[in-house]
């Protein structure tokens, strides 16, 4: 490998306002989960136009393609990135606000197509210089329930030909412009929607013989299953369940005869997954039946834990001192949060590593999910030239 950590970096440099004019484009056009056409559209001109060849309308509007290096028949990297939107009105004063109202990329999934694309130009470009095949992935609909990836590996991304591992790389406000975080084994939590159901006979809230209390049943549903289950986690089986929106339609004399609460139930473990499920599923239905009302429960299954393979997680992270400096190297703490990225770590040696955008002097420091987020676009040739740096060092390698 001829290339050294400051010659690659020179090489990005090259293309950095190109892939920061490509970024803002896509920032300008958020496209929400499963109605990525116009994104899709746009990557795809990209790739025509740089003579990269792919395949569109994977799982509705994913993009997937191949691209070889020097003896074919080595390592295949798979290298994944999501390209859909969330429903926030955005806030931020840029002349690259989001044009599409009440739609916004506020987790940074512009970013991580620009990098993405920029990866790809360059190890276009450098053939010769790394070994085996790059399989990259465009993936729809992370953000929402049942996401992109399930979807896309049950059409054959994964295949012909099939990668030996799968990287991703994520925005992170908690990290400034410059610096990468890496966690070795489980890093994301599993993720379940939970929707309770109580229906009972509803009536006047004087008169306690004529209905039963739905309400109360609800409340004491609630209080069970938070107590219980969220004093079970520990460091073997970190867990929380968290409801977030109830719904009982009465009034300060009425008790309504239906009531339902929806929440999330997070986890680490499968087979602890399933446990929690017919636990809240048992305890509902008990509760209920002592308030004389009856009670269904919804468990919508979300995605699976992202579980970080420890081998390869630590030659990336190895690369990344090489390419950064072990100065801006962190490692990272266990989320409960969730990511559909879950799905490909369960089949594939994954890593799914942290890119850091903030920038305390700029002000640029909101979190996720929030209509005033916004990176450090700095941050755009520090992830596409350690993916490239990655691509390079796992494919030269065994």
């Amino acid at each position: 490998m001829i290339f050294s950590p400051d010659s690659l970096k020179r090489k990005v440099h090259f293309i950095d306002e190109e892939l920061v004019s490509i970024r803002r484009h896509l920032h300008t056009r958020p496209e929400l989960s499963f109605h990525e056409e116009k994104t899709a559209e746009y990557l795809s001109g990209i790739l025509v136009e740089w003579s990269i060849p792919h395949t569109k309308n994977i799982a509705g509007n994913g993009i997937v393609g191949v691209l070889y290096g020097q003896n074919t028949k080595k390592k295949c990297i798979a290298l994944r990135a999501d390209i859909d939107a969330l429903p926030i009105i955005e806030k931020n004063d840029v002349s690259y606000k989001s044009l599409n109202t009440g739609v916004m990329h506020a987790c940074g999934h512009d970013i991580h197509m620009t990098c993405l694309l920029g990866t790809l130009k360059i190890l276009n470009d450098i053939r010769e210089h790394w070994q085996g095949c790059v399989k990259f992935i465009f993936q729809p609909a992370e953000e929402r329930l049942p996401g992109g990836a399930q979807r896309m590996i049950a059409e054959g991304v994964l295949e012909n030909p099939r990668p030996e591992v799968i990287v991703a790389q994520h925005v992170f406000p908690e990290l400034e412009v410059g610096k990468v975080g890496f966690r070795s084994g489980r890093y994301m939590a599993s993720s379940d929607e939970i929707n309770i159901f109580v229906n009972g006979k509803g009536g006047h809230a004087a008169i306690p013989l004529h209905f039963d209390n739905t309400v109360l049943a609800v409340a004491e549903i609630i209080v069970a299953l938070e107590q219980s289950i969220n004093n079970w986690s520990n460091a073997d089986t970190p867990t929380i369940l968290s409801f977030g929106k109830i719904n009982a339609e009465g009034a300060h004399n009425i008790i309504p005869s239906a009531v339902s609460v929806h929440g999330t139930f997070r986890a680490f473990d499968e087979k602890w997954r399933r446990q929690v499920h017919a636990f809240i599923i048992a305890t509902a239905k008990q509760i209920a039946v002592k308030h004389n009302t009856h009670c269904q429960v919804v468990i919508n299954l979300g995605y699976p834990y992202v579980m970080n393979d420890p081998l390869l997680t630590e030659k990336l992270k190895q690369a990344a001192i090489e390419f950064l400096g072990k100065e801006n190297i962190v490692d990272l703490d266990i989320r409960m949060t969730a990511e559909d990225f879950g799905y490909f770590s369960q089949v594939l040696p994954a890593s799914f590593y942290r890119l850091g955008i903030a920038n305390y002097t700029k002000g640029i420091v909101s979190n996720l999910h929030t209509d005033t987020f916004d990176v450090d676009e700095e941050c755009i040739a520090v992830g596409t030239g350690l993916m490239i740096w990655n691509v390079l060092k796992l494919s030269n390698t065994k």
